[in-house]
Formats: structure tokens, C-alpha cells, sequence
């Protein structure tokens, strides 16, 4: 039980690589506060790991975009829970490929607020609890995208390339209050948003899918559990001595 006695919010925990991290957190022993703005979603996961682990999960639906919500979220953790030890900032959001002059002002919004800005609302938040209680961890969802970008996704890039030079600089600013902060850097995947970065959901075949992992060294997509089993590793104890680490799970991709 590598995450006995913590407690882990979980933001898009309703799917992709949010639900498959809180399975595994709470399979370790940790008490998941699992939370989506898709309240079914997050429902339905806590509901697994309850029946599954007899752990105590609890779920909440956020828009992680919105400051009070958040401020709300961690409160309620510490409540519900007993505590808060792990901070995941995992919610994401994408725009289409399409080339960079055709991207609205609106899903650029968006693509920042959710992927950038809500990091600075849970920061705000559990920074001064993990400094009170004398440590933490801060485990943020970033990309191969802001490391080796692609055409079409430029916006999208430049959030995750922000998310990563983020993490590394909190690394540093925050380690003498024992407060870790690492990312984790995900290749294309199999997940719900595939469809967006194909540029059109219709076309998220297994055919198509085969073609992009095949253009990866290891020959597949990422899968939601190898992203988990990468965060399990960094927010555990094993980890005392990484922060400002960005992980990459790509299959060798960012390298060929």
C-alpha cells in the first residue's frame, strides 16, 4: 500500500487519465477526492472505488476554471476526508488541429483556463495547507505537446510547454517548504480526446489509431494505466527526492 494514510484530489477523475490515477491511488490505500465537472462521471468512479477497495472516496463536481469552485473543492477535501497530501491538477482541454489562425478566442480561452490557469486557482489553495502540515505533492497533467510540438495544435502546445516550465519552477520555489511538484508528459493516447487532436472525433478508428502508434518506438498509443502508474510512482514516498521533474510516457517518441 504505497499511499496508505494519504488523501489525493483528483481533478478530471471522470475519464481518460483522471479516472484510471484515483483507481490506482485508492488501490494503494489512498482516500481519492475524486472530482469532474461531469458530476455522473465522478459519481461513477467513486462509486467503483468504494465498492472495489472499501476505501472512503468521495466525488465533487468542479469547473476548475472558476476560483471559488476550487477554493470550495480542497475545502471540502480537508472536511470530507481528514486531509489533503496530493494535489492532481489533471483536467484538460483541447481545441481541434486546425491550423493556428483559425483557432477562436473562445477555445483559446478555454484551452489556457483549464489547462494553466486552474493550476494557479488549486495552487492558491493547498500551498499554504501543505506548508502548514509541513509538506505535500503537486502532480500536474502536461503533455509531449509542450516538449515536442506538433502543427495544428499550436495553442494547445503552448498551454502544456507553460504547465511544464510551471512545475519545474515550483519545484524549486516550493522545496524548502517540503512541497513537490513534478508533471507528467503523456504521447497521444487512447482516451476520450483523441478525436480533437485527430481534428475530427469521426475519425478516432481503430485503424487510425493503429497508424499513430505505430509511429511511436515502443509501436502504441498511451494508455490511461501507464499514465497512473507514473503518477503512483511520483506522488509516493519512493519519489522523497524528485520535484521539478516533467516525466515523459511516450513510448520513446520525444527522442526519435
Amino acid at each position: 500500500m504505497r499511499l496508505q494514510g494519504k488523501c489525493a484530489i483528483v481533478t478530471g477523475a471522470g475519464s481518460g487519465f483522471g479516472r484510471a490515477m484515483a483507481l490506482t491511488f485508492a488501490a494503494e490505500g489512498a482516500k481519492v477526492f475524486a472530482v469532474d465537472r461531469d458530476e455522473a462521471a465522478a459519481q461513477q468512479v467513486t462509486a467503483e472505488i468504494n465498492d472495489n477497495n472499501g476505501q472512503q472516496a468521495q466525488s465533487f463536481c468542479c469547473d476548475v476554471t472558476n476560483a471559488a469552485k476550487v477554493k470550495e473543492m480542497v475545502a471540502s477535501c480537508i472536511s470530507g476526508l481528514g486531509g489533503l497530501d496530493i494535489m492532481v491538477n489533471n483536467a484538460g482541454y483541447t481545441h481541434a488541429s486546425q491550423p493556428i489562425d483559425q483557432v477562436t478566442e473562445d477555445d483559446y480561452d478555454r484551452v489556457m483556463n483549464v489547462n494553466l490557469k486552474s493550476i494557479y486557482h488549486s495552487t492558491l489553495e493547498v500551498v499554504p495547507h501543505f506548508r502548514k502540515q509541513g509538506g505535500g505533492v503537486i502532480l500536474n497533467t502536461a503533455s509531449t505537446a509542450g516538449l515536442r510540438p506538433r502543427p495544428g495544435m499550436s495553442w494547445y502546445n503552448a498551454s502544456k510547454g507553460a504547465v511544464i516550465t510551471l512545475t519545474k519552477s515550483m519545484g524549486v520555489e516550493l522545496a524548502a517548504d517540503k512541497i513537490r511538484a513534478n508533471c507528467v508528459c503523456p504521447v497521444a493516447a487512447n482516451t476520450p480526446m483523441l478525436g480533437d487532436f485527430i481534428g475530427d472525433r469521426s475519425k478516432n478508428t481503430e485503424e487510425v489509431r493503429a497508424a499513430m502508434g505505430a509511429d511511436i518506438p515502443l509501436g502504441r498509443l498511451t494508455e490511461s494505466q501507464d499514465v497512473a502508474n507514473a503518477a503512483l510512482y511520483l506522488v509516493s514516498d519512493e519519489a522523497e527526492f524528485i520535484t521539478g521533474v516533467a516525466l515523459e510516457i511516450d513510448g520513446g517518441r520525444c527522442i526519435s
